[in-house]
């Protein structure tokens, strides 16, 4: 009997119409589809670990005012980067390699080979041994960093250090920008879609000495004073056994790429000044850049975390006459905001964008205070700070976005899993007490 006859003959059953029998043919499907979710294992992240620079590396407001004069930089050039850095929203704490605190700087590629092993191996090291993480149990290995891509590639200085097994699977990302944190999270979910019961582990780091620029184009200088030393490694799985210990469970991951607008494509590029100097410049249109990718990305992501609710009043603000549209309360979606430290103003327009309170945007000002711009880790510090202040609660939901070159938006969703984040060798954990501090809106450099 095929399935048509056997509909046909269930119609004529008086126990049932056809109306019931969508009805239940409909329950039966979402109870199938529900019962196959519970069976599929999710994306989690067991744990992470961000670089905490030691004193040795500290690089205080004084430093910079010293080392400008001591580099006989053209005196338009310095009184710009200390422009900059009065209003960059760092405190004393930031730090840098030892190369750019040499006199003179030392940018070769041996140095930005000892600074990515410093930073690499310290977070990779202290993240396997907080999961008791065995280092041939590894899976997956994914490095990111835009601006050093050496040969071995820093993924191989993992596996050489660690002694990884010689099967895993390694990847090794770069140009990406600051958003590469993110697009590695995207990456390692992707992989681990396709290699079930594995463990993914990601490397984000971003070097500095091989990109110091020596000369005087002011867009190119920015570089120069917005980043420092940092990284995280993040370990993540696809075990339904890790569900538990998981502290957190991916939800979404959103990617928003702008490259085919020529102003997005180039407003974050590496290229040589009149002189013949390397330098990546910083373009004056990259708040409006950033805001179009931020109004993409948010596009696409809404529908899938905002409640009907905030969609209608979104919709309804569209046809409306007035021509103001309704910004959704995304305060009823998330309950953290884990937003790019990648400087004071881009903190500010994404707060007022989004309108959110101090409050909100309290983890990235605080990590850009105390840590500086760190590139594609600087949304781990952010969550590292979360919890540190005891925040995070059992099924609390954080949004991380980030922006890199290219142009490039991107927001990863997490769930927390725990009713108690552990906050043991947490990167703020030592001094979490002091913050937040009131940043002021010039800090005047005094030379030491």
């Amino acid at each position: 009997m095929n399935p048509e006859q056997l509909l046909h003959q269930l119609q004529h059953f008086p126990l049932f119409t056809t109306h019931q029998l969508i009805i239940l043919a409909t329950a039966a499907s979402f109870f199938l589809y529900h019962t196959y979710r519970r069976r599929v294992a999710g994306f989690y992240l067991l744990d992470f670990s961000c670089y905490r620079p030691s004193p040795g590396h500290r690089a205080p407001m004084a430093f910079y005012h010293e080392r400008l004069h001591l580099e006989n930089i053209h005196p338009d050039a310095t009184s710009f980067q200390l422009k900059i850095l009065e209003k960059s929203g760092f405190g004393e704490q930031t730090g840098i390699p030892e190369s750019l605190a040499r006199t003179p700087i030392q940018n070769g590629v041996s140095f930005s080979t000892e600074e990515a092993s410093t930073i690499m191996f310290q977070v990779v090291s202290n993240l396997l041994k907080r999961t008791d993480t065995n280092p041939k149990g590894i899976d997956l290995l994914i490095c990111n960093s835009s601006m050093f891509a050496p040969t071995p590639s820093l993924s191989s200085m993992v596996v050489s250090k660690f002694r990884m097994r010689s099967n895993i699977k390694t990847y090794n990302l770069s140009g990406m920008g600051c958003s590469a944190g993110i697009i590695s999270v995207g990456l390692a979910r992707d992989l681990l879609k396709v290699n079930p019961g594995s463990l993914a582990l990601i490397v984000s780091t971003e070097m500095l000495g091989l990109n110091w620029y020596t000369g005087e184009n002011k867009s190119m200088l920015l570089t120069n004073c917005l980043f420092r030393m940092g990284g995280a490694a993040v370990l993540m799985s696809n075990k339904k056994q890790d569900q538990g210990i998981s502290k957190y469970e991916l939800q979404h991951l959103v990617r928003t790429h702008r490259g085919k607008d020529d102003n997005s494509y180039s407003c974050v590029f590496q290229d040589v000044d009149e002189d013949k100097k390397l330098g990546v410049s910083i373009s004056k249109e990259i708040l409006q850049v950033a805001g179009g990718a931020l109004k993409a990305n948010v596009a696409s992501l809404g529908p899938m975390v905002l409640p009907y609710s905030e969609q209608l009043c979104y919709l309804v603000s569209l046809t409306g006459r007035k021509g103001s549209i309704y910004v959704p309360n995304f305060k009823r979606a998330f309950q953290h905001f884990c937003i790019h430290a990648g400087g004071k103003a881009v903190i500010q327009a994404i707060q007022k964008n989004l309108k959110l309170n101090d409050e909100d945007v309290e983890p990235s000002k605080m990590t850009l205070y105390r840590f500086g711009n760190t590139s594609s880790s600087s949304i781990w510090y952010e969550l590292s700070y979360v919890e540190a202040k005891g925040k995070m609660q059992k099924g609390d939901h954080v949004w991380q976005i980030t922006f890199g070159s290219g142009f490039k938006c991107c927001s990863a969703v997490w769930k927390c899993n725990q009713s108690r984040v552990i906050t043991r060798d947490n990167a703020w954990v030592d001094d979490i007490h002091l913050y937040p501090v009131a940043i002021p809106a010039t800090a005047k450099i005094s030379e030491s």
